[in-house]
């Protein structure tokens, strides 16, 4: 069984902020979480240039400004919950 979603614990897992939370979700489930279809998306205004985008997974990037957003599982109903992981923040490239 998962163990990732088990603490309440803050600033970790699930419930951690920021970059830390974006890393979480990244690697959650070998990086199968990431690229999951959030239920319903979550409107939202980019964390780091302001603009206004429907966050669509668990981790994407603004279409203007490329910061890095995310959310996790448990909290994917709530908008608020979305983290940046900073300007300076790249997602890792895949293959």
């Amino acid at each position: 069984m998962c163990e990732c979603g088990a603490t309440r614990t803050p600033g970790a897992g699930p419930y951690a902020t920021g970059r830390t939370l974006v890393e979480f979700v990244l690697n959650a489930h070998g990086g199968s979480v990431a690229i999951r279809e959030l239920p319903n998306g979550l409107e939202h205004n980019c964390q780091g240039c302001g603009a206004p985008f429907l966050q669509e997974t668990f981790v994407q990037c603004c279409p203007v400004c490329g910061g890095v957003h995310a959310i996790s599982p448990p909290r994917a109903t709530d908008a608020s919950a979305i983290q940046f992981a900073g300007a300076d923040f790249v997602l890792p490239r895949q293959g």
